[in-house]
């Protein structure tokens, strides 16, 4: 459970990024909205994914009401995901090593 919110917060977060980065500016300086469209209904869908999975990794790693809050506000903010697992979640998460 953890691995598959682990990579829906990397989507998530670079599906934040490519909307900002590349699809906002070809929609506002280069007149092609279809970007945004696109790439912010895949945005959406991954949003939403990544807040209802936060809730069950939340349970699951018995975090507090304020990594939980954490986890709500790292999808709003650019890396904000990134940044999220790089100290909330566990490092071994399905590895295999020992």
């Amino acid at each position: 459970m953890i691995n598959i919110f682990r990579w829906i917060g990397r989507l998530e977060g670079s599906s934040f990024l490519i909307l900002v980065l590349i699809a906002m500016p070809l929609k506002y300086f280069f007149g092609h909205p279809e970007a945004v469209r696109f790439v912010g209904m895949a945005h959406g869908f991954l949003f939403l994914v990544y807040i209802l999975l936060a809730n069950f990794a939340a349970m699951e790693l018995k975090w507090t009401k304020r990594v939980w809050f954490l986890s709500y506000v790292a999808s709003v903010l650019p890396l904000g995901t990134f940044i999220f697992e790089k100290y909330h979640l566990p490092h071994n998460a399905g590895s295999q090593h020992s």
